[in-house]
């Protein structure tokens, strides 16, 4: 039970435009939404997406916390009894 008068309009069939073209409609409380990115255009959801390691931060990981062989990871285990 919404009061009157205070709640905005509802546009159940808002059209979503990503350059210049509609992508989708949805429910929104203006009647059409501009987007720069939306999943059908952005690279984490097409795939096409490249993961640059520059540094090697993932072998560092994998190597720190011993889930790779060849590491450190004995650093721990070297205490004398």
């Amino acid at each position: 039970m919404a009061k009157p008068g205070i709640h905005p309009t509802w546009y159940p069939e808002a059209k979503v435009y990503c350059d210049g073209e509609v992508v989708m409609t949805v429910g929104s409380t203006k009647p059409e939404l501009h987007v720069d990115v939306w999943s059908g255009n952005h690279p984490f959801y097409t795939g096409t997406q490249k993961i640059i390691d520059t540094e090697g931060r993932v072998e560092r990981f994998l190597r720190k916390y011993g889930m790779v062989e060849g590491g450190d990871s004995g650093k721990q285990g070297n205490k004398k009894k």
